[in-house]
């Protein structure tokens, strides 16, 4: 079960993937969870991305609305 700043946290990894500090605990669960993955970057910069799993929990969570 996420927390409610795990559950933001993966909402803005799809909303601005860029906008995140990669430093935040709650991305280390995500990452644990393998709900995002880090992509690595031309410029050797990562960035966060939702795995399918991730993809899969913010769409059935959008059709319970």
């Amino acid at each position: 079960m996420l927390s409610p700043h795990e559950f933001a946290t993966l909402m803005l990894v799809k909303a601005a993937p860029d906008q995140i500090e990669l430093n935040r605990e709650e991305l280390d669960t995500l990452l644990d969870q393998q709900l995002v993955a880090l992509e690595q970057l031309a410029s050797g910069h990562q960035r966060p991305r939702l795995t399918r799993d991730g993809d899969s929990l913010l769409q059935a969570v959008a059709r319970k609305r």
